[in-house]
C-alpha cells in the first residue's frame, strides 16, 4: 500500500525498480517539481539538454540528521574565526549558477540551463532556498534546496574559496533545527557527506519520514 497520496504525475516510488529511475519526461514546472518532491522524486538530467528528463527515488535514500551531523574542529574554528560572511537567499541565482559552473562543472553538470531556469522559478514563488558565504565581499561557495513543509531537500552546494560550502552546510542545518525541521535531505551519499555524518536510509523509511514532515507548518525565514 502506498505511503503517500497518489501523485498526479509518477507512479509510487515503492514500486520503482532497484536503481531508482521512475521514468522519463515531464515538465520542468513549478507543478511537477513540487508534486515530485512531496513524493520523494527529484529530476536528475544528463548534461545533454535535449533527452528526456530522468526522474529517481534512489533506494537507499541518504540524508542527514541534525543530531549526527558532524563539524569538523577545523571547520568549527572556521566557522568561530567568522572568515566568512553567511547570508540566506542573498543571492540564489548566483549560488545556483555557482553549483552550475565551478571547477570543471561547465557542461558536465545536471544543471542544465533548463534545471537553472526551473529552480529559480521555485525560488521566486518561495520554495527553493539558498545559503551565501562571502569572503571579502565576493561570492565564494552556498549551497540551494527545495522546501516544503518540514522537509528541506539540498540540491547541491559549491565553492571557489575552500571551506566556503562546508561553512554554508553547517549553517544550513543549524538553522534547519532551530526552523523546525524534520528531514534534510541530500539524495545520494557521498564521501565528503558521509564525513560529515550524513547516512542512507531504506526508502520506505524515507517516505514515511517525508509524510510526516510534509505537515509540518514550518517556514524557511
Amino acid at each position: 500500500m502506498p505511503i503517500l497520496p497518489p501523485s498526479r504525475y509518477f507512479p509510487p516510488a515503492e514500486t520503482v525498480d532497484g536503481d531508482g529511475l521512475v521514468g522519463f519526461g515531464g515538465k520542468l514546472t513549478p507543478d511537477w517539481l513540487l508534486d515530485a518532491y512531496r513524493h520523494g522524486i527529484f529530476p536528475w538530467p544528463t548534461s545533454d539538454p535535449r533527452a528526456p528528463i530522468p526522474w529517481w527515488s534512489p533506494d537507499p535514500r541518504a540524508i542527514i540528521e541534525f543530531e549526527l551531523f558532524h563539524v569538523p574542529r577545523r571547520l568549527q574554528r572556521i566557522i568561530r574565526q567568522r572568515k566568512f560572511e553567511v547570508t540566506f537567499d542573498r543571492d540564489f541565482a548566483g549560488v545556483i549558477q555557482g553549483c552550475a559552473t565551478a571547477g570543471n562543472r561547465r557542461g558536465q553538470t545536471w544543471l542544465i540551463p533548463q534545471m537553472v531556469a526551473a529552480y529559480q522559478r521555485l525560488h521566486d514563488l518561495g520554495f527553493a532556498h539558498s545559503v551565501e558565504a562571502w569572503y571579502q565581499g565576493q561570492l565564494a561557495g552556498g549551497v540551494y534546496g527545495v522546501a516544503i513543509g518540514g522537509l528541506f531537500s539540498a540540491e547541491s552546494m559549491f565553492y571557489r574559496v575552500s571551506n566556503a560550502s562546508n561553512v554554508a552546510l553547517a549553517t544550513l542545518v543549524e538553522h534547519l533545527r532551530q526552523q523546525g525541521y524534520v528531514l534534510l535531505d541530500i539524495q545520494q551519499l557521498t564521501p565528503h557527506t558521509a564525513r560529515l555524518g550524513a547516512i542512507e536510509i531504506p526508502r520506505r523509511q524515507y517516505l514515511r519520514r517525508l509524510a510526516e514532515a510534509l505537515e509540518l507548518p514550518v517556514s524557511f525565514s
